[in-house]
């Protein structure tokens, strides 16, 4: 008789249990509505430690409040918060909610959204941490875990994006996609659109004109390159050329890989290196302007100024619009001046040396003169330059072409 007494007492222990855990739960959601969501969270730890004994309904309402309450307002939320809202809706979606599938998309939107803000506000790591929080909800959006990577390099938090960086390549990730854009014809912005379905259907409208379907490269190669960057940064020469040809060997024909391995012997300072790479790349991909652009460069930085221009022309034969080009041609002819300025300034008040003088005068200006039309050009095209401005100016003063130095001096103020 006593055993049975037991038993009934046990279960009516039990079922107080529920109905007070049901209540904590109903509480919960009360507290959520009027927007008390650290109260709400007190009463679901409550609940929690009771959870075995309720029954599916209770469990997914249960989960169900939990993620709300820890979402909270989704404005102020820690990215712990998130995670562990995030994590509540994932169990209360295995459980068959339809609410919480809705809110774990909305959850991670707000996520992404909060990760903008903070990326525009130059908080990096926020920014990271929020990505890579909504990248672990859902694993398929891979795009996400590649974002907190790019925003802890911009953090200089070296061992997060190594880390970040390593997991993307390790699961290969490619990252090319084809954008589907049009212009707007009232605004004249360029917009994409997220599929070509929707973005032709809009294109036939008045609204949009110019559909283009554009290709976005593989990231591939710059995820290599970044990888190699931060072993460089870190003084791990060996590692960054080891994940370079670790990289390569899994995507030979990659030219992204090429431009980046050629780019990290260029930060390593191994600019011979550099230049033997570009080649092998300008060979592959002879119509890129950048390319003979950056060979341009670091061909003057060996010393090799007439090949520099010559790589400097090439880019302008294929983009003639490259004015950085131009300013570094009309660079390379200026720096011709620097010895003729130590010859002159070297010469005594002989006959002689005034008659060398003046030749070396005559030098200088023919120098200016093979330097200026490449300054003209821009200053055509885009009289904000300040540099191309004030070059020009400086040489007109120099030759005696002073309307000349005038128009450039007024384009100054």
């Amino acid at each position: 008789m006593k055993k049975n007494i037991l038993t009934l007492s046990l279960l009516s222990f039990i079922g107080l249990s529920a109905i007070a855990q049901k209540d904590e739960i109903k509480n919960a959601e009360d507290l959520i509505e009027d927007g008390n969501f650290a109260q709400a969270k007190t009463e679901l730890a409550t609940a929690e430690g009771k959870l075995s004994e309720a029954n599916d309904k209770w469990t997914e309402r249960f989960y169900l409040y939990k993620a709300k309450a820890y979402l909270g307002d989704g404005k102020s939320t820690s990215v712990d918060d998130f995670k562990t809202a995030g994590e509540a809706y994932k169990k209360a979606v295995e459980m068959g909610s339809e609410e919480a599938q809705e809110g774990l998309a909305a959850l991670r939107n707000q996520l992404v959204q909060s990760a903008i803000d903070d990326q525009n506000t130059e908080n990096y790591t926020s920014a990271a941490d929020k990505l890579v929080a909504s990248y672990e909800l859902n694993k398929q959006d891979t795009i996400y875990l590649y974002y907190a990577a790019a925003n802890s390099l911009n953090a200089q938090d070296y061992n997060a994006a190594l880390k970040y960086y390593e997991q993307l390549k390790d699961l290969n990730y490619d990252g090319s996609s084809i954008s589907y854009t049009a212009v707007n014809s009232e605004s004249g912005e360029t917009e994409s659109f997220g599929s070509k379905e929707q973005r032709d259907m809009m294109a036939k409208s008045d609204q949009y004109t110019d559909p283009k379907d554009e290709k976005q490269p593989s990231k591939r190669g710059e995820i290599a390159k970044n990888i190699a960057l931060i072993h460089i940064q870190e003084g791990n020469n060996d590692k960054a050329i080891s994940a370079m040809d670790d990289a390569k060997a899994n995507n030979p024909d990659d030219l992204g890989l090429l431009q980046a391995e050629a780019n990290m012997y260029y930060q390593m300072g191994d600019k011979a290196k550099y230049n033997q790479l570009m080649n092998e790349l300008v060979k592959k991909n002879p119509n890129d302007a950048n390319l003979y652009y950056n060979l341009g460069v670091s061909t003057a930085e060996l010393g090799d100024q007439e090949k520099a221009v010559e790589y400097y022309k090439k880019a302008l034969e294929i983009d003639p619009d490259m004015d950085n080009a131009r300013m570094n041609i009309a660079a390379v002819i200026l720096s011709k001046e620097r010895e003729i300025i130590d010859e002159m300034n070297g010469l005594g008040m002989s006959k002689k040396d005034n008659e060398r003088y003046e030749e070396l005068s005559e030098e200088r200006k023919e120098i200016y003169k093979e330097a200026i039309p490449y300054l003209e050009a821009i200053v055509k095209k885009n009289p904000d330059n300040k540099d191309a401005v004030k070059t020009a100016m400086n040489i007109y003063t120099q030759i005696g072409e002073n309307e000349k130095a005038a128009e450039m001096k007024a384009l100054l103020e």
